[in-house]
């Protein structure tokens, strides 16, 4: 079976343009997902981070009053 379309069809541009959408939807999904988690893992460095500061602030007050 041959294609007897051009490469200036209409339908075929159509159905290429299509099939790009299609594809560019698909990753703009993960890089939307990938965000979500990069901002999941930022909180949760970032209340690590705070705790560990106080935890260091603590010991930093034992330490002058022994």
């Amino acid at each position: 079976m041959t294609d007897e379309r051009g490469t200036n069809d209409l339908e075929r541009k159509i159905e290429d343009l299509t099939k790009q959408k299609e594809y560019l939807q698909r990753q703009c999904r993960k890089a939307a997902q990938a965000i979500v988690n990069l901002e999941v893992d930022k909180a949760r460095l970032r209340r690590d981070l705070e705790r560990l500061h106080e935890e260091y602030n603590n010991y930093k007050i034992m330490k002058e009053v022994k």
